[in-house]
C-alpha cells in the first residue's frame, strides 16, 4: 500500500502571512471596483478559462471528437481513452489498496439535502452579469458527495473501466502523496462517465448551489465574509490540497470544499437565468479559428465562429481563482471536452 504524504500543517506565523496576503488582495479587489476597475478585477478568474477556450485552433469539423487539456490539443477522445496505445495504470486490486478501509469509508460519504426552496444567484452589481438576478429555486430531496472525487476514487474507476488516466498522472499513476487530493485534468465527459459507473450522476447547477449555500443565500458556505483560512484559493498554496484540509469551510449541510481547491463540473449547459440582462450572445459557444497576424504583425488575432457544442457550467472557483470567483453563486463555464489542473467534480444521486 502506498504511503500517503500528508501535508505538514502551516505554522501560526505562516497562517497569518497567508491570511494577510489574501485579505489584502481581497481588499484591493474591492477598492479597484470602487474606482472603476470592476470589470478587470472580476474577470481575472474567468479570463483564464477564456484563454483556454479561445486558443483552440482545431478543425471545426472535428470538434466533437477532440479533447483538450491545459491549452494542448490531444488525440481524439475515443481513440485516446480506449485505443491500443492506452497507458497502463492500476489493476483493480492495486487501486483498492491505495487507501485503508477507513479512508475509503470517509471519502465515499454522501450527504442528504432536503427538498425545498432556496435563494440562487445574486443581485450584486459587481458580479458578472450571468450570475444575476437572484431568484428562488427549488429541489427535490437528493444526496451529494461530501467531498470532491479524489485521485484514489478515480483510480478505482480507471481500473474497472479502462478509461485513460488523467494527464497529470505520471506513467498512469497518481503523483506521490496525491491519493487524497481531488482528481483534476478530467473533462466533463470523464466526470459524467465516472458518475455513471459509481451509480450516480453529476449534480445540476441548482443542486450544487443549494448544497454550497443553504437556504439563506450565503455568499460563501460559512457566511458572507471571505475568510482565507477556510479555503484554498488565489494561489495561496499553489496546488490542490487534501480533500479534508479545510474543515472550517463546510457549508450549512456539512458538504466540504465546495469553494476553492477545484472548480467542479455540473450537469448543466451554460444558459441564462430567467430575467437575466446578460446578452444572449454570451451563452453561445464559440471556437477560434487558426490565429492570424494583426495589422502590425505584433500580435495574433483570431476569428471566432459559433458552434453547436454547448458550454458546461463549473462551480466553486479553485486554487487559482480570484476571491470573487469562489462565491457560491459564481458561475464559470468551459467546453465539455476540456480538462485542466483546476477542474474537478463531485457526484449526486436521487435517493
Amino acid at each position: 500500500m502506498n504511503k500517503l504524504n500528508i501535508q505538514t500543517p502551516l505554522s501560526e506565523e505562516q497562517r497569518q502571512v497567508r491570511k494577510r496576503y489574501i485579505g489584502a488582495t481581497f481588499v484591493t479587489c474591492i477598492v479597484l471596483s470602487l474606482v472603476g476597475g470592476t470589470i478587470h478585477v472580476l474577470e481575472l478568474g474567468s479570463n483564464r478559462m477564456h484563454d483556454m477556450r479561445d486558443k483552440a485552433g482545431i478543425n471545426l469539423d472535428d470538434e466533437h471528437d477532440h479533447i483538450r487539456a491545459a491549452g494542448e490539443e490531444l488525440f481524439r477522445q475515443v481513440d485516446f481513452e480506449f485505443g491500443d496505445d492506452q497507458q497502463a495504470s492500476y489493476t483493480v486490486e492495486e487501486a483498492a489498496a491505495l487507501l485503508t478501509p477507513e479512508q475509503w469509508a470517509d471519502v465515499d460519504q454522501t450527504i442528504l439535502i432536503p427538498a425545498g426552496e432556496f435563494l440562487m444567484g445574486t443581485d450584486r452589481r459587481q458580479s458578472n452579469v450571468y450570475n444575476r438576478p437572484q431568484h428562488t429555486a427549488s429541489t427535490d430531496e437528493y444526496r451529494i458527495d461530501k467531498y470532491a472525487v479524489t485521485n484514489a476514487q478515480y483510480a478505482r474507476f480507471i481500473a474497472a473501466t479502462a478509461h485513460r488516466p488523467p494527464l497529470d498522472w505520471k506513467d498512469g499513476k497518481i503523483g506521490e502523496g496525491k491519493e487524497l487530493h481531488p482528481v483534476t485534468m478530467v473533462s466533463w465527459q470523464n466526470a459524467a462517465d465516472y458518475a455513471a459507473w459509481a451509480g450516480k450522476r453529476l449534480p445540476t447547477e441548482v443542486e450544487w448551489e443549494k448544497a454550497a449555500r443553504g437556504t439563506e443565500g450565503l455568499r460563501w458556505p460559512w457566511g458572507n465574509v471571505m475568510d482565507a483560512e477556510r479555503l484554498n484559493t488565489y494561489y495561496s498554496v499553489g496546488s490542490t490540497t487534501l480533500y479534508n484540509a479545510y474543515p472550517e469551510g463546510a457549508g450549512p449541510y456539512g458538504v466540504m470544499d465546495m469553494v476553492g481547491n477545484v472548480s467542479e463540473w455540473t450537469a448543466d449547459d451554460f444558459t441564462a437565468y430567467t430575467g437575466s440582462a446578460a446578452p444572449a450572445n454570451l451563452f453561445k459557444a464559440k471556437r477560434a479559428k487558426e490565429p492570424r497576424l494583426g495589422p502590425a504583425k505584433a500580435m495574433k488575432m483570431a476569428e471566432f465562429v459559433e458552434t453547436d457544442l454547448p458550454y458546461k457550467v463549473l462551480r466553486g472557483g479553485s486554487w487559482k481563482s480570484d476571491p470573487f470567483s469562489t462565491a457560491t453563486y459564481h458561475r464559470n463555464y468551459a467546453w465539455p471536452n476540456f480538462a485542466s489542473d483546476f477542474f474537478g467534480f463531485r457526484c449526486a444521486q436521487t435517493p
